[in-house]
C-alpha cells in the first residue's frame, strides 16, 4: 500500500505539532480549550530560522528547510526583508490550503561583526546532514511520485521529525550570551538549529462561538493562567492581525566556561494567533494570505532572553 505525498505531510506535520506541544506547554493549553468548546485547531503557518553561512554538508539558509519543503510541493509566496535585524525570510504555500503556510528566515551571516561571523562559523562549519540515504531517496520518490510505500514512511517521518532540531553540536555558553547582545536571533538559531521557532492558531478556522475573534481568544487564553504579549500587532478588521503568547524557557545543553557539558535557562518558543481579514484579487474577496514586515519584526522579539 502507498501513501500519497498528502498523507505523508500531514504525518510529518503532526508529528512536529505534538514534539513542539511537548516543549511549549501554551499551546497544548490552547488546543484544550478550543477542544473543550467543541472548535478545531489549525495553524495558520509554521516558522524556522537558518544562518545564511556555510553549514558543512547541510544546505544553508532558507536552503536548509526549503529542500524539504519542495518534496512536498510547497513553492515561494513571498519574501521579506528585515533590514535592521540583518534577516531575509521566504513564506511557502501549499496547493492545498488546508496545509499551514512555512515562513523560514535566515540571518545574514556575513552581514555580522567579524567577531560574531566568527564564532557562528566556528559552531556550524562542519554540520553533517543528518538525512540517511535512505531517507533522500524516499523524499527523492515523494517529489517525483507524490507517494511513497507505507512501509518506508514511517522510517522517512522519524528523520524529517529528527532533521527539524539542532544539527550542529552544543554551542558554548560565552558564545550564546555574547552572541545574544547584538542578535537574539543569533543566540536562539545557535541554541536551537532547525528546531520549529513557532506554529500559529488560525483563528478564522477555530469556530467556537464564545470566541468568535482574536481579541476574545487572547482574552480567554490570558483567562486560563496564559501569559500573553502585552498588546495585539495590526488593527482589529484589518488584513492580518497577530498575537502570540510568551515564550516558553528551558535547560538547554552548553558547554559552560570550564569546558565541561552543562545547562543553562534560555527561551525556546512562543505559540502565535493569528486572524486573516479579505483582501479583493482578481475580483474576488479572499483571505490576505501573507505576511507584514512591521508585525514580523515584533513578533521576532518574543523570544528575547535578558536573564540567563
Amino acid at each position: 500500500m502507498k501513501l500519497s505525498s498528502n498523507e505523508i505531510l500531514s504525518r510529518l506535520l503532526d508529528s512536529l505539532w505534538n514534539k513542539y506541544i511537548q516543549r511549549v506547554s501554551y499551546a497544548k493549553t490552547y488546543a484544550n480549550l478550543i477542544h473543550s468548546k467543541g472548535g478545531y485547531v489549525m495553524n495558520d503557518h509554521i516558522a524556522f530560522r537558518t544562518f545564511n553561512t556555510v553549514t558543512g554538508k547541510q544546505p544553508h539558509g532558507i536552503g536548509a528547510i526549503w529542500h524539504i519543503l519542495d518534496a512536498f510541493g510547497f513553492k515561494p509566496a513571498g519574501t521579506y526583508t528585515f533590514t535592521e535585524k540583518k534577516l531575509h525570510a521566504v513564506h511557502f504555500q501549499h496547493p492545498d490550503p488546508k496545509f499551514p503556510k512555512i515562513f523560514v528566515s535566515q540571518l545574514e551571516v556575513p552581514d555580522l561583526p567579524e567577531w560574531a561571523r566568527d564564532l557562528i562559523n566556528e559552531q556550524v562549519k562542519d554540520t553533517p546532514y543528518h538525512l540517511s540515504e535512505t531517507a533522500v531517496l524516499d523524499l527523492l520518490e515523494v517529489n517525483e511520485k507524490n507517494e511513497l510505500d507505507e512501509k518506508a514512511v514511517s522510517n522517512l517521518v522519524r528523520e524529517l521529525t529528527a532533521y527539524f532540531s539542532r544539527p550542529w553540536g552544543i554551542p558554548k555558553q560565552e558564545s550564546v550570551e555574547r552572541l545574544n547582545e547584538i542578535s537574539q536571533y543569533a543566540a536562539w538559531t545557535l541554541l536551537h538549529g532547525n528546531s520549529v521557532n513557532h506554529f500559529t492558531a488560525f483563528i478564522n478556522y477555530q469556530e467556537v462561538e464564545e470566541w468568535p475573534d482574536l481579541q476574545t481568544t487572547c482574552a480567554a487564553l490570558a483567562a486560563a493562567g496564559v501569559p500573553m504579549k502585552s498588546h495585539i500587532e495590526g488593527e482589529k478588521g484589518s488584513k492580518l492581525q497577530q498575537s502570540s503568547t510568551q515564550a516558553v524557557s528551558e535547560l538547554v545543553d552548553v558547554i559552560k566556561p570550564d569546558g565541561n557539558p552543562g545547562k543553562m535557562n534560555w527561551t525556546y518558543a512562543y505559540y502565535e494567533l493569528a486572524e486573516r481579514g479579505y483582501i479583493e484579487e482578481n475580483g474576488n474577496k479572499v483571505l490576505f494570505s501573507g505576511f507584514l514586515g512591521e508585525q514580523a519584526t515584533h513578533l521576532f522579539e518574543m523570544t528575547k532572553t535578558t536573564k540567563h
